[in-house]
């Protein structure tokens, strides 16, 4: 509990109250307010489906006590009122229960299911806080965030929880936008919608042919990203990312749905570059978690290599350094540890030309059949041997030599 050093804070029976000596075993059980906490939730996820205002409100501290987070919240309501929702549910455990004099802070995990998009409900998590209501043994919610607690667990919030959005629903694809963005809406739905046909045409494997794109100006879903590839998501031009359900089992999380997100220095830009990178993040959301145990150069080098198909050869651009880095004559494969590092761009290349070679010399299905070899985490220079009779070193050569003599 992030509150147990708090001296306010008194402890719940469930808690551990070895941590701290200034907090103390509440006196009455918590029952009865687990079970007030879950009216209130129940009744705040049957007023966001219902999109009934005046039923979220009331569960709600009044705007009066604090007009700010009713500010908050009612942009949180007209957020959500604009989502495919197939399920919503709010759950707390007795054991996350934190008094704070009469109100009490609890971990929230919210399950939300995007109709038509998500296998599974997606789970998130935040700690709210409720406090009393008017009348006895009523609470209300005071607080849907906690900042710190987010920093250090990992919260995992959607565009919808971080400020207004605007929603595009069309042919299966959901766009999640803001009014920075929204402008944008029909050339970035054209461009996916082609990318979904191009992608299609050249992933043997089946996918729901649907996608969550995330095209917002403002930066902070980007920036919430954990770990992404390189370390600074602003760096990045756009990244494909899993959504998951809790195991009911307690076990691995399940895939929900893979989804997209731009960068928004991408959003005022138009043309073959742009449609290039979303045929690449598309290609990510089709693989899905095929290519979670598979060597980042085959799992970015196939995403590079589908999103250059669909383009006239001459259109074809590859960073300066790529080409620079090939005509060096790297000795084997990038590794993992550092595909994404201040080289990304020489990696990127040599990857995409690995997967062209490849392609070129053994026909496109050798790439899939290497995927498929590869999904368990299997050796790379094992499978590329027994399929092609090279090992990654050989194949960087290779590729290597493919990409100067079509670029010099």
């Amino acid at each position: 509990m992030l509150l147990l050093a708090t001296t306010s804070c008194s402890l719940l029976p469930g808690d551990d109250p070895s941590t701290t000596t200034s907090s103390t075993v509440a006196p009455s059980a918590p029952t009865a307010v687990v079970t007030e906490l879950r009216r209130v939730l129940d009744r705040r996820a049957e007023s966001l489906l219902a999109r009934d205002r005046t039923a979220f409100e009331r569960t709600l501290t009044t705007a009066q006590t604090d007009a700010a987070f009713a500010r908050e919240q009612a942009t949180y309501f007209d957020n959500l009122a604009q989502l495919p929702l197939a399920e919503l549910a709010y759950t707390v455990r007795a054991q996350d229960l934190v008094r704070e004099g009469d109100a009490y802070r609890v971990v929230v995990a919210t399950s939300l299911q995007l109709d038509g998009f998500d296998a599974v409900p997606v789970t998130t998590r935040d700690r709210f806080l409720f406090v009393p209501g008017r009348r006895d043994g009523v609470l209300r919610i005071a607080s849907t965030s906690d900042p710190e607690w987010e920093q250090r667990n990992g919260a995992g919030l959607q565009p919808w929880d971080l400020g207004p959005i605007e929603v595009r629903n069309e042919a299966g694809i959901l766009t999640i936008l803001d009014a920075g963005s929204a402008a944008r809406a029909a050339d970035l739905l054209y461009s996916v919608r082609r990318g979904i046909a191009d992608v299609s045409a050249l992933v043997p494997y089946d996918w729901s042919h649907t996608v969550v794109v995330y095209a917002l100006s403002d930066p902070a879903f980007l920036d919430s990203i954990e770990d992404p590839p390189g370390g600074d998501p602003e760096l990045l031009d756009g990244v494909a990312f899993p959504v998951y359900a809790d195991a009911p089992d307690g076990g691995a999380p399940v895939l929900a749905s893979m989804r997209f997100a731009l960068n928004p220095r991408t959003l005022g830009q138009v043309g073959p570059e742009v449609d290039r990178l979303v045929r690449h993040e598309l290609t990510h959301v089709a693989l899905g978690e095929h290519d979670d145990q598979v060597p980042v150069w085959l799992s970015e080098g196939l995403a590079e290599y589908v999103s250059a198909q669909p383009m006239a050869p001459e259109d074809r651009s590859l960073p300066t350094a790529a080409l620079a880095f090939a005509e060096a004559q790297p000795t084997t494969m990038p590794a993992d540890e550092t595909f994404n590092d201040a080289d990304a761009g020489e990696h990127y290349g040599l990857a995409w030309w690995a997967c062209e070679y490849l392609a070129s010399s053994y026909g496109p299905d050798v790439l899939w059949s290497l995927l498929d070899a590869l999904a368990d985490g299997s050796d790379p220079d094992t499978a590329l041997q027994d399929r092609v009779g090279l090992d990654q070193a050989h194949l960087a050569r290779r590729a290597a030599r493919l990409l100067v003599a079509t670029y010099r």
